[in-house]
Protein backbone atom coordinates (compact mmCIF):
# COMPACT_ATOMS: atom_id res chain seq x y z
CA UNK A 1 0.00 0.00 0.00
CA UNK A 2 1.20 3.32 -1.14
CA UNK A 3 1.16 7.00 0.84
CA UNK A 4 -1.36 7.89 -2.42
CA UNK A 5 -3.71 5.05 -1.22
CA UNK A 6 -4.05 4.86 2.61
CA UNK A 7 -7.49 6.37 3.88
CA UNK A 8 -6.49 9.97 4.92
CA UNK A 9 -3.80 10.62 1.43
CA UNK A 10 -4.02 14.18 0.69
CA UNK A 11 -5.28 15.10 3.79
CA UNK A 12 -3.51 18.29 5.25
CA UNK A 13 -3.11 19.25 9.21
CA UNK A 14 -1.65 21.87 11.21
CA UNK A 15 -0.92 20.51 14.18
CA UNK A 16 0.09 23.02 17.20
CA UNK A 17 -0.83 21.09 20.09
CA UNK A 18 2.76 20.11 22.41
CA UNK A 19 3.53 16.85 24.66
CA UNK A 20 0.88 14.30 24.11
CA UNK A 21 -2.83 14.34 23.40
CA UNK A 22 -2.66 16.79 20.28
CA UNK A 23 0.49 14.84 18.90
CA UNK A 24 -0.90 11.63 19.54
CA UNK A 25 -3.87 12.09 17.83
CA UNK A 26 -1.80 13.80 15.19
CA UNK A 27 0.41 10.37 15.09
CA UNK A 28 -2.94 8.86 14.12
CA UNK A 29 -3.54 10.85 11.45
CA UNK A 30 -0.15 10.48 9.69
CA UNK A 31 -0.26 6.80 10.19
CA UNK A 32 -3.19 6.52 8.15
CA UNK A 33 -1.82 8.69 5.51
CA UNK A 34 -2.30 12.71 6.27
CA UNK A 35 0.24 15.37 5.89
CA UNK A 36 0.91 16.16 9.16
CA UNK A 37 2.57 20.00 9.42
CA UNK A 38 3.88 20.21 13.39
CA UNK A 39 4.17 23.82 13.76
CA UNK A 40 6.23 24.84 16.77
CA UNK A 41 8.13 27.59 18.38
CA UNK A 42 11.34 28.37 17.05
CA UNK A 43 13.17 28.55 20.37
CA UNK A 44 13.05 24.93 21.61
CA UNK A 45 9.70 23.88 19.87
CA UNK A 46 7.92 21.16 21.50
CA UNK A 47 8.69 20.76 25.43
CA UNK A 48 8.40 17.05 24.91
CA UNK A 49 11.82 17.00 22.50
CA UNK A 50 14.10 17.58 25.11
CA UNK A 51 13.03 15.08 27.83
CA UNK A 52 15.30 12.69 28.18
CA UNK A 53 16.33 10.16 27.48
CA UNK A 54 17.61 11.27 24.13
CA UNK A 55 17.77 9.44 20.24
CA UNK A 56 20.23 11.70 18.70
CA UNK A 57 18.70 15.13 18.27
CA UNK A 58 15.12 14.20 20.40
CA UNK A 59 13.79 12.49 22.94
CA UNK A 60 12.04 8.33 22.13
CA UNK A 61 8.95 9.90 23.87
CA UNK A 62 8.90 12.83 21.12
CA UNK A 63 10.60 10.42 18.14
CA UNK A 64 7.27 7.83 19.37
CA UNK A 65 5.00 10.35 18.70
CA UNK A 66 5.94 12.08 16.01
CA UNK A 67 7.39 10.10 13.53
CA UNK A 68 6.36 10.84 9.79
CA UNK A 69 5.26 14.22 10.77
CA UNK A 70 6.93 17.88 9.35
CA UNK A 71 7.99 20.52 11.22
CA UNK A 72 7.59 24.15 10.74
CA UNK A 73 9.77 26.62 13.96
CA UNK A 74 7.63 29.48 13.38
CA UNK A 75 6.80 32.69 15.54
CA UNK A 76 2.76 32.53 16.27
CA UNK A 77 3.32 36.12 18.16
CA UNK A 78 4.90 37.82 15.33
CA UNK A 79 2.51 39.35 12.83
CA UNK A 80 4.33 37.88 9.54
CA UNK A 81 4.08 34.41 11.64
CA UNK A 82 0.77 34.75 12.30
CA UNK A 83 0.39 35.95 8.44
CA UNK A 84 1.87 32.73 7.31
CA UNK A 85 -0.12 30.43 9.28
CA UNK A 86 -3.37 31.91 8.31
CA UNK A 87 -1.91 31.17 4.87
CA UNK A 88 -0.85 27.87 5.81
CA UNK A 89 -4.87 27.20 7.54
CA UNK A 90 -6.49 28.61 4.04
CA UNK A 91 -5.25 25.30 2.04
CA UNK A 92 -6.02 23.17 5.45
CA UNK A 93 -8.08 20.58 6.10
CA UNK A 94 -7.95 19.90 9.81
CA UNK A 95 -5.92 22.45 12.22
CA UNK A 96 -4.88 20.85 15.95
CA UNK A 97 -4.41 22.71 18.64
CA UNK A 98 -3.50 22.65 22.75
CA UNK A 99 -3.27 26.04 23.80
CA UNK A 100 -5.50 27.46 26.80
CA UNK A 101 -8.89 28.67 25.89
CA UNK A 102 -8.96 32.50 24.60
CA UNK A 103 -5.26 31.82 23.20
CA UNK A 104 -5.16 31.55 19.52
CA UNK A 105 -8.26 34.01 19.58
CA UNK A 106 -5.46 36.93 21.10
CA UNK A 107 -3.09 36.07 18.20
CA UNK A 108 -5.88 36.42 15.70
CA UNK A 109 -5.93 32.42 14.98
CA UNK A 110 -8.80 31.56 16.27
CA UNK A 111 -11.34 29.52 14.89
CA UNK A 112 -13.22 32.94 13.66
CA UNK A 113 -10.29 34.08 11.85
CA UNK A 114 -9.25 30.68 10.07
CA UNK A 115 -12.91 29.51 9.25
CA UNK A 116 -13.52 32.93 7.24
CA UNK A 117 -10.46 32.27 5.38
CA UNK A 118 -11.14 28.68 4.82
CA UNK A 119 -14.97 27.57 6.10
CA UNK A 120 -13.80 23.90 4.96
CA UNK A 121 -11.42 23.62 8.02
CA UNK A 122 -12.39 21.54 10.95
CA UNK A 123 -10.52 23.27 13.98
CA UNK A 124 -10.06 21.13 17.21
CA UNK A 125 -8.82 22.12 20.48
CA UNK A 126 -8.13 19.77 22.95
CA UNK A 127 -8.33 21.72 26.56
CA UNK A 128 -8.09 19.93 30.14
CA UNK A 129 -11.58 21.36 31.30
CA UNK A 130 -12.81 22.40 27.93
CA UNK A 131 -13.63 25.93 26.04
CA UNK A 132 -16.52 26.83 28.47
CA UNK A 133 -17.17 26.67 31.93
CA UNK A 134 -15.68 28.15 35.24
CA UNK A 135 -12.46 25.96 34.58
CA UNK A 136 -11.54 27.04 31.53
CA UNK A 137 -8.59 29.12 32.21
CA UNK A 138 -7.20 26.06 34.95
CA UNK A 139 -3.80 25.26 34.61
CA UNK A 140 -3.86 21.06 34.69
CA UNK A 141 -2.17 17.70 33.99
CA UNK A 142 -3.70 14.50 33.34
CA UNK A 143 -3.86 13.62 37.17
CA UNK A 144 -6.22 16.47 37.86
CA UNK A 145 -8.47 15.62 34.93
CA UNK A 146 -8.82 11.68 36.21
CA UNK A 147 -9.81 13.42 40.10
CA UNK A 148 -11.92 15.81 39.04
CA UNK A 149 -13.53 13.16 36.01
CA UNK A 150 -14.32 10.97 38.72
CA UNK A 151 -11.93 7.78 37.42
CA UNK A 152 -9.29 8.68 40.22
CA UNK A 153 -12.40 7.76 43.05
CA UNK A 154 -12.44 4.33 41.68
CA UNK A 155 -8.40 3.34 41.17
CA UNK A 156 -7.15 1.02 43.54
CA UNK A 157 -8.05 -0.87 46.87
CA UNK A 158 -10.66 0.34 49.19
CA UNK A 159 -8.27 1.07 52.51
CA UNK A 160 -5.54 2.92 50.33
CA UNK A 161 -5.95 6.28 48.89
CA UNK A 162 -6.73 6.74 45.12
CA UNK A 163 -3.49 5.06 42.95
CA UNK A 164 -1.90 7.02 40.41
CA UNK A 165 -2.29 4.81 37.34
CA UNK A 166 0.54 4.39 34.78
CA UNK A 167 -1.12 5.43 32.12
CA UNK A 168 -2.11 8.81 31.08
CA UNK A 169 -5.93 7.47 30.22
CA UNK A 170 -7.04 11.67 30.35
CA UNK A 171 -4.64 12.72 27.95
CA UNK A 172 -5.04 9.47 25.03
CA UNK A 173 -8.32 9.50 25.95
CA UNK A 174 -8.01 13.54 24.97
CA UNK A 175 -6.87 11.80 21.98
CA UNK A 176 -9.18 9.73 21.09
CA UNK A 177 -12.16 11.73 21.27
CA UNK A 178 -10.58 14.20 18.99
CA UNK A 179 -10.05 11.57 16.27
CA UNK A 180 -13.15 10.96 16.84
CA UNK A 181 -14.68 14.31 16.48
CA UNK A 182 -12.46 15.50 13.25
CA UNK A 183 -13.39 12.22 11.45
CA UNK A 184 -17.11 12.77 12.36
CA UNK A 185 -16.84 16.32 10.93
CA UNK A 186 -14.73 15.61 7.77
CA UNK A 187 -17.37 12.98 6.87
CA UNK A 188 -20.11 16.17 7.76
CA UNK A 189 -18.07 18.12 5.57
CA UNK A 190 -18.77 15.89 2.54
CA UNK A 191 -22.33 16.98 3.12
CA UNK A 192 -22.31 20.79 3.87
CA UNK A 193 -19.23 21.69 2.26
CA UNK A 194 -18.42 23.39 5.69
CA UNK A 195 -16.03 23.02 8.94
CA UNK A 196 -16.72 23.56 12.41
CA UNK A 197 -15.43 24.24 15.65
CA UNK A 198 -14.60 21.01 17.69
CA UNK A 199 -14.50 21.73 21.42
CA UNK A 200 -12.53 18.88 22.83
CA UNK A 201 -12.23 18.73 27.08
CA UNK A 202 -9.80 15.81 28.90
CA UNK A 203 -11.89 15.99 31.92
CA UNK A 204 -15.07 15.37 29.65
CA UNK A 205 -13.22 12.62 27.96
CA UNK A 206 -12.50 10.91 31.07
CA UNK A 207 -16.22 11.16 32.15
CA UNK A 208 -17.36 9.58 28.99
CA UNK A 209 -15.13 6.51 30.24
CA UNK A 210 -17.51 6.16 33.18
CA UNK A 211 -20.76 6.00 31.34
CA UNK A 212 -21.55 2.62 31.66
CA UNK A 213 -20.47 2.10 35.21
CA UNK A 214 -22.77 5.31 36.83
CA UNK A 215 -25.85 4.15 34.74
CA UNK A 216 -27.44 2.09 37.39
CA UNK A 217 -26.78 5.06 39.44
CA UNK A 218 -27.69 8.28 37.59
CA UNK A 219 -30.39 6.25 35.51
CA UNK A 220 -31.71 3.97 38.35
CA UNK A 221 -30.67 5.44 41.94
CA UNK A 222 -28.66 2.50 42.51
CA UNK A 223 -25.68 3.27 44.85
CA UNK A 224 -22.58 4.57 43.19
CA UNK A 225 -19.77 1.98 42.36
CA UNK A 226 -17.07 2.12 45.52
CA UNK A 227 -13.01 2.13 45.30
CA UNK A 228 -12.13 -1.55 45.59
CA UNK A 229 -15.87 -2.86 46.55
CA UNK A 230 -17.73 -3.04 43.01
CA UNK A 231 -17.53 -5.68 40.50
CA UNK A 232 -15.39 -4.39 38.39
CA UNK A 233 -13.06 -2.25 40.85
CA UNK A 234 -11.74 -5.48 42.75
CA UNK A 235 -14.87 -6.70 45.26
CA UNK A 236 -15.43 -9.92 44.19
CA UNK A 237 -12.77 -12.98 43.24
CA UNK A 238 -13.78 -13.48 39.21
CA UNK A 239 -12.69 -10.01 38.47
CA UNK A 240 -9.14 -9.92 40.37
CA UNK A 241 -5.23 -9.89 40.07
CA UNK A 242 -3.59 -12.62 41.56
CA UNK A 243 0.33 -12.98 43.02
CA UNK A 244 1.70 -16.39 41.72
CA UNK A 245 4.55 -18.37 43.81
CA UNK A 246 7.19 -16.22 42.23
CA UNK A 247 6.37 -12.81 42.96
CA UNK A 248 4.32 -12.32 39.38
CA UNK A 249 0.26 -11.86 39.22
CA UNK A 250 -2.29 -13.12 36.96
CA UNK A 251 -4.96 -11.46 35.64
CA UNK A 252 -8.58 -13.46 36.39
CA UNK A 253 -11.04 -11.80 34.68
CA UNK A 254 -13.93 -15.33 34.50
CA UNK A 255 -17.42 -12.85 35.23
CA UNK A 256 -19.96 -15.09 32.60
CA UNK A 257 -21.34 -18.21 33.89
CA UNK A 258 -19.70 -20.23 31.63
CA UNK A 259 -16.14 -18.74 32.32
CA UNK A 260 -16.73 -18.80 35.36
CA UNK A 261 -17.60 -22.46 35.75
CA UNK A 262 -14.62 -23.28 33.60
CA UNK A 263 -12.33 -21.39 36.04
CA UNK A 264 -13.56 -23.33 38.69
CA UNK A 265 -12.97 -26.40 37.00
CA UNK A 266 -9.19 -25.63 36.13
CA UNK A 267 -8.59 -24.57 39.61
CA UNK A 268 -9.72 -28.22 40.59
CA UNK A 269 -12.20 -26.39 42.68
CA UNK A 270 -15.75 -27.08 41.45
CA UNK A 271 -17.31 -26.41 44.91
CA UNK A 272 -16.37 -22.51 43.95
CA UNK A 273 -19.13 -22.95 41.48
CA UNK A 274 -21.93 -21.96 43.64
CA UNK A 275 -19.68 -19.03 45.56
CA UNK A 276 -18.54 -16.37 43.02
CA UNK A 277 -20.15 -13.56 44.25
CA UNK A 278 -18.79 -14.55 47.99
CA UNK A 279 -16.26 -11.81 49.35
CA UNK A 280 -14.46 -14.31 51.60
CA UNK A 281 -13.82 -16.64 48.28
CA UNK A 282 -10.99 -13.95 46.94
CA UNK A 283 -8.53 -14.79 49.88
CA UNK A 284 -9.36 -18.71 49.02
CA UNK A 285 -8.37 -17.93 45.54
CA UNK A 286 -5.24 -15.96 46.43
CA UNK A 287 -3.82 -18.82 48.63
CA UNK A 288 -4.53 -21.33 45.39
CA UNK A 289 -2.64 -19.09 42.99
CA UNK A 290 0.02 -18.62 45.29
CA UNK A 291 1.14 -23.14 44.67
CA UNK A 292 2.66 -22.25 41.34
CA UNK A 293 4.65 -20.09 39.17
CA UNK A 294 3.08 -17.51 36.74
CA UNK A 295 4.64 -19.56 34.04
CA UNK A 296 3.07 -22.57 35.40
CA UNK A 297 -0.03 -21.19 35.09
CA UNK A 298 -0.11 -19.90 31.92
CA UNK A 299 0.58 -23.28 30.55
CA UNK A 300 -2.31 -24.51 33.15
CA UNK A 301 -4.28 -22.64 31.35
CA UNK A 302 -3.80 -22.47 27.91
CA UNK A 303 -6.37 -23.43 25.53
CA UNK A 304 -9.18 -22.70 28.30
CA UNK A 305 -11.75 -20.15 28.72
CA UNK A 306 -11.49 -19.69 31.62
CA UNK A 307 -10.15 -15.93 31.34
CA UNK A 308 -6.69 -15.40 33.29
CA UNK A 309 -3.77 -13.96 31.43
CA UNK A 310 -0.46 -12.48 32.86
CA UNK A 311 0.14 -9.57 33.77
CA UNK A 312 3.08 -8.50 31.73
CA UNK A 313 5.88 -6.09 32.46
CA UNK A 314 6.66 -3.42 30.32
CA UNK A 315 9.84 -5.35 28.77
CA UNK A 316 8.00 -8.36 28.02
CA UNK A 317 5.80 -6.81 25.58
CA UNK A 318 7.50 -6.59 22.60
CA UNK A 319 8.61 -10.48 23.04
CA UNK A 320 5.11 -11.73 23.75
CA UNK A 321 3.76 -14.31 20.89
CA UNK A 322 0.25 -12.20 20.65
CA UNK A 323 2.24 -8.66 20.29
CA UNK A 324 4.96 -10.32 18.02
CA UNK A 325 2.12 -12.03 15.73
CA UNK A 326 0.30 -8.32 15.60
CA UNK A 327 3.40 -6.47 15.20
CA UNK A 328 2.73 -4.03 18.32
CA UNK A 329 6.43 -2.86 17.34
CA UNK A 330 8.27 -1.04 15.01
CA UNK A 331 11.62 -1.66 13.42
CA UNK A 332 12.33 1.83 12.08
CA UNK A 333 15.27 3.12 10.11
CA UNK A 334 15.28 5.69 12.98
CA UNK A 335 14.64 3.35 15.89
CA UNK A 336 11.81 1.31 17.38
CA UNK A 337 8.65 2.80 18.13
CA UNK A 338 4.88 1.30 19.10
CA UNK A 339 2.52 1.02 15.94
CA UNK A 340 -0.77 3.54 16.15
CA UNK A 341 -3.59 0.11 16.77
CA UNK A 342 -5.93 1.92 13.63
CA UNK A 343 -2.46 1.74 11.54
CA UNK A 344 -2.63 -0.68 8.45
CA UNK A 345 0.06 -3.36 8.47
CA UNK A 346 -0.09 -2.26 5.13
CA UNK A 347 0.93 0.55 5.11
CA UNK A 348 4.76 1.73 4.34
CA UNK A 349 7.10 2.32 7.22
CA UNK A 350 6.52 5.70 8.68
CA UNK A 351 9.43 8.22 8.69
CA UNK A 352 11.63 9.90 11.15
CA UNK A 353 10.04 12.63 13.64
CA UNK A 354 11.38 15.92 12.39
CA UNK A 355 14.10 17.90 14.18
CA UNK A 356 12.76 21.37 14.68
CA UNK A 357 12.09 23.56 11.69
CA UNK A 358 13.19 20.89 9.47
CA UNK A 359 10.54 21.98 6.64
CA UNK A 360 10.24 25.24 7.86
CA UNK A 361 11.02 26.69 4.26
CA UNK A 362 9.46 23.89 2.29
CA UNK A 363 6.01 25.21 4.34
CA UNK A 364 6.80 28.86 3.50
CA UNK A 365 7.43 28.03 -0.11
CA UNK A 366 3.84 26.27 0.13
CA UNK A 367 2.33 28.98 1.62
CA UNK A 368 3.59 31.16 -1.13
CA UNK A 369 6.22 32.99 0.53
CA UNK A 370 8.93 34.11 -2.01
CA UNK A 371 12.60 33.15 -1.23
CA UNK A 372 13.78 36.81 -0.45
CA UNK A 373 10.54 36.98 1.93
CA UNK A 374 11.62 33.30 3.79
CA UNK A 375 15.14 34.24 4.14
CA UNK A 376 14.53 38.02 5.80
CA UNK A 377 11.91 35.86 8.24
CA UNK A 378 14.76 33.22 9.17
CA UNK A 379 16.83 36.46 10.00
CA UNK A 380 14.25 37.97 11.91
CA UNK A 381 13.45 34.77 13.13
CA UNK A 382 9.98 34.63 12.67
CA UNK A 383 11.15 31.31 11.07
CA UNK A 384 13.44 28.70 12.17
CA UNK A 385 15.27 25.14 10.87
CA UNK A 386 16.65 22.30 12.29
CA UNK A 387 18.33 23.46 15.82
CA UNK A 388 19.65 20.48 17.03
CA UNK A 389 20.37 21.08 20.98
CA UNK A 390 18.08 21.30 23.53
CA UNK A 391 16.74 24.60 24.55
CA UNK A 392 16.53 26.09 28.09
CA UNK A 393 13.09 26.92 26.79
CA UNK A 394 10.32 25.65 29.61
CA UNK A 395 6.13 25.12 29.24
CA UNK A 396 4.51 28.84 29.52
CA UNK A 397 1.10 30.22 30.74
CA UNK A 398 -0.50 29.30 27.56
CA UNK A 399 0.08 25.88 27.38
CA UNK A 400 -2.31 22.85 28.49
CA UNK A 401 0.26 20.46 30.10
CA UNK A 402 -0.30 17.52 30.69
Amino acid sequence: MSLETLPLSGLRVLDLSRLLPGPYATLVLADLGADVLKVEAPEGGDYLRWMPPLTGAVSWAFFALNAGKRSLALDLKHPEGAALLKALAAEADVLVESFRPGVMDRLGLGYDALSALNPRLVYCAISGYGQTGPYREHAGHDLDYMALGGAMGLAGPADRAPQVLPVQVADIGGSLWALTAILAALHARHATGRGRFLDVSMTDGVTGFLTAALAPHLGGGAPPPKRGNDVLTGGQASYQVYATQDGRFLAAAPLEPKFWLAFCQKMGRPDWAKRQFDPKLQAEVADAFLTRTRAEWEAHFAGSEACVEPVLAPDELAAHPLHLARGLVLDTPSGRRMRTPVRHAEAPMPGPAPLLGEHSREAAAQAGLAPDTIERLFAAKVLAESIRKPSPARPGADEVRS
